[in-house]
């Protein structure tokens, strides 16, 4: 037998590696050659914003400390006035304390970023947390000039805020593009005031979409490693066609450097709210009036989640609230809002707000089993989200003794004076009260404690153990793995799953 040549092998050898290696898209990027053409066109749009804060300087030693506050007519409250009023001027006249003269003010000064997107208005974006509490604004030009700029409204749940500056000198603005759009692997171009070092250009690529970073419910940012630094905040993102994607707003960083994960705010987003600051000088957002919870897959499990579908899982639906006079109430899904598919809990803020106040929208739930449609009415999100209160009579004393729900580690007991007195709940309580949970139960595992309140389960109301014990049993004779418990705790209420086990086990 003849073994192939070597020439013969290696020709093999790279026609199967040819058949087997991915082809780059034909539509592919390619890297520019140079940033210089884009960086020229844009820079003259991006400015810096420098801001101003007055320090109360204290009279006769500016660095001296407040006076503490004594309760009125103590001792302390003349000890305290007598000390600190020592070398500092007194009223006019006053023997004791001559005249001085008063020091000025200390300044603080903060530096950051901006674009400016109208030129014949003077229209300049940033971000709120540059101009947050300033007392002064001012924006200055590639070509140093420095303009005060005048605050027309900010935004601080999206940490976005509009400024407005007026000057004869003429000025270049920069227009919002499409951030759906901008794909993973994209170059883009960030440019800013960095460390006070105005006008710098810096590149990368877009790194992920959709970051949530836990600054606030609407997160949803373009995570780039262009390097982003202290005072490139507020600056612009732009894409290879020279427009802003995304508004620079936050680093990941153990340094205060960059280490390549910046984060921008999506232009879709941004432009929205910087329309509504324009106009208005305040945002108006939709409001459903719901609390909400993750839908996990234990969760999802026990309300029979077709296909992988998740949705936000209504914890509470707010009294007198948008959601509760359509008719959604606790225990349902929301699965679709106007539309849009909510795919996880942490879409549907973001949704909702982007909605039209004073609109009905079509809302899809799951509830029962099944899907259903209800109409809402959205309303306008408050400034301030105030807790509904109660108002039902106190529940009776009921007979039962403390029952043990075996199998998930429970002790629970009807709702008594004394233990609406051990467990300081409050006088219109009903349920069911947790009075012990077993190490390492499934309760346990779930943070369930003594004190929490189960309300439903499998989104039945219970008022007693048997209840409990009724829905439980009713369950396993399903075989259904899992129950689903609506529980009232110091922190709200939330829904947990709760695994079924065996017959056997208990408080210990």
């Amino acid at each position: 037998m003849r073994f192939p040549t070597v020439r013969f092998a290696v020709l093999f050898l790279t026609a199967i590696l040819a058949a087997t290696t991915i082809a780059p898209p034909a539509d592919a990027q390619r890297a520019p050659e140079t940033f210089a053409p884009l960086a020229r066109q844009l820079l003259p749009a991006v400015v810096n914003i420098s801001t101003t804060q007055a320090v109360q300087a204290r009279p006769g030693r500016p660095d001296a400390p407040e006076m503490p506050q004594a309760p009125p007519g103590s001792p302390f409250e003349e000890f305290f006035r007598d000390f600190f009023n020592r070398g500092r001027p007194g009223p006019e006249g006053s023997p004791q304390q001559p005249q001085q003269p008063q020091r000025p003010q200390r300044r603080g000064q903060s530096l950051g970023s901006g674009f400016i997107i109208d030129a014949a208005a003077g229209i300049v974006v940033t971000n709120n947390h540059v101009i947050d509490g300033a007392d002064e604004i001012n924006v200055i030009l590639q070509d140093n000039t420095t303009i005060r700029a005048e605050l027309l409204g900010t935004d601080p749940r999206t940490d976005i805020a509009v400024l407005r500056i007026r000057t004869d000198k003429p000025l270049t603005a920069v227009s919002f593009g499409n951030s759906d759009e901008a794909q993973v692997g994209d170059w883009v171009l960030a440019i800013g005031n960095p460390f006070g070092l105005g006008g710098s250009v810096t590149a990368g690529i877009v790194s992920a979409r959709g970051r949530d970073i836990r600054q606030g419910q609407y997160d949803d940012f373009i995570q780039t490693d262009a390097a982003i630094n202290r005072g490139n905040s507020g600056g612009p993102l732009f894409n290879m066609a020279g427009q802003v994607v995304g508004i620079n707003t936050a680093i990941y960083s153990p340094s205060g450097g960059s280490i390549g994960i910046g984060f921008s705010i999506p232009s879709n987003l941004a432009s929205r709210i910087v329309a509504q600051l324009r106009d208005g000088g305040r945002v108006r957002r939709g409001w459903l009036g719901v609390n909400i919870q993750q839908v996990t897959d234990e969760i999802a499990e026990a309300l029979r989640l077709p296909g992988g579908a998740r949705g936000a899982l209504v914890a509470r639906a707010q009294e007198g609230g948008p959601a509760a006079g359509g008719g959604i109430r606790s225990g349902d899904v929301i699965l679709r809002f106007n539309g849009v598919d909510v795919r996880e809990m942490r879409n549907l803020p973001r949704i909702v707000a982007d909605a039209s106040v004073g609109v009905q929208v079509p809302v899809v739930i799951w509830r029962d089993g099944k899907e259903e449609t209800v109409t809402i009415t959205l309303g306008e999100l408050p400034a301030e989200q105030a807790q509904a209160a109660g108002g039902s009579t106190p529940a009776p004393a009921q007979p039962e003794r403390p029952v043990e729900l075996t199998g998930l580690g429970l002790l629970v007991a009807p709702i008594n004076d004394e233990l609406r007195q051990r467990f300081s709940l409050r006088p219109e309580q009903r349920g069911v009260v947790i009075v012990e949970v077993a190490p390492n139960s499934p309760a346990a595992e779930r943070e369930l404690r003594p004190g929490d309140v189960i309300v439903e389960v499998q989104q039945e109301r219970v008022t007693t153990p048997a209840e409990v014990q009724e829905r439980i049993a009713r369950l396993r004779q399903q075989n259904r793995g899992v129950a689903l418990f609506g529980v009232e705790g110091a922190g709200g209420q939330r829904f947990v799953p709760l695994r079924l086990r065996g017959e056997r086990g208990a408080p210990g």
